[in-house]
């Protein structure tokens, strides 16, 4: 019989491998296993940390902010992307903390004149508006425009930040809507100040043409008489209101904006 060559097995070879975080080589053990090695996961762990990557939940979220903001911007192109995109996640800040959800949102973009249609309110399910027309400001926060906000019972200022919006009532104005403001030295003192949204024949675009700008109220969110009812019927219930002006405290300090959870979770128990 003939005998087949056999060649010799050659002896297992270990490969030294580097340590990720100090660049320094390790023998591998006895199981030819290397040691003191920084796996994916400990790695993902460090720079998450360090706050160089992103969580999967906080990734999702984002994705979820900007497909939503993708799509109510789709609805509203007059809207700016940006306000739209910090009213989204201010909402979605508080309802990861404690809020409950709403169905509808209401953005006021006060940076913009009163002159122009700055109110948009957004059906979240459908992802459609339904809304979009003027709003007045406070008499005391400028003239066409804004740029003056307060929480100050009597200050006849609008006052900026997130909103959530409550029950619905008759009253000197006619059918109207109370909301709470909650963001503590921001907005917080809303119902005290009854500010509320309600009808005002003022909000008229035919006092553009003669004074440049629509009339004022006396801090609160007043709209068209025609709409009115149905401004109240969307947004009554617990819905939210997002009113925006780039204050740079504000912007700086929100804990809605900067989504700040424990913060959050302490002002919403």
């Amino acid at each position: 019989m003939d005998r087949i060559a056999q060649r010799p097995v050659p002896p297992a070879r270990h490969h030294l491998v580097t340590d990720i975080a100090s660049g320094a080589p390790h023998e591998p053990n006895e199981q030819g296993e290397p040691k003191q090695v920084i796996t994916l996961q400990r790695l993902f762990l460090a720079l998450l940390s360090m706050g160089l990557v992103a969580s999967p939940a906080l990734a999702s979220d984002d994705s979820r902010v900007q497909k939503l903001v993708y799509a109510l911007s789709g609805e509203a192109p007059a809207a700016r992307p940006e306000v739209l995109k910090k009213a989204v996640s201010a909402m979605k800040c508080a309802v990861n903390n404690g809020v409950d959800s709403g169905d509808r949102l209401a953005v006021i973009d006060f940076s913009l004149p009163s002159s122009e249609r700055r109110l948009w309110i957004f059906d979240l399910q459908k992802k459609r508006l339904l809304l979009e027309d003027f709003v007045a400001h406070g008499q005391n926060s400028g003239d066409n425009y804004a740029n003056r906000f307060s929480n100050i019972v009597g200050s006849h200022q609008s006052s900026i930040g997130l909103f959530r919006t409550e029950e619905s009532y008759f009253g000197r104005h006619g059918y109207s809507l109370r909301m709470d403001g909650l963001e503590p030295g921001v907005n917080d003192r809303a119902r005290e100040r009854a500010i509320v949204i309600h009808a005002a024949d003022y909000v008229d675009p035919a006092w553009i043409e003669r004074q440049g700008r629509i009339g004022r109220s006396h801090g609160c969110p007043a709209v068209r008489p025609d709409i009115a009812e149905k401004v109240v019927d969307s947004l009554k219930d617990g819905q939210f209101l997002f009113t925006f002006y780039p204050d740079p405290e504000w912007l700086a300090s929100s804990a809605y904006l900067n989504c700040e959870p424990d913060r959050v979770a302490r002002l919403t128990q």
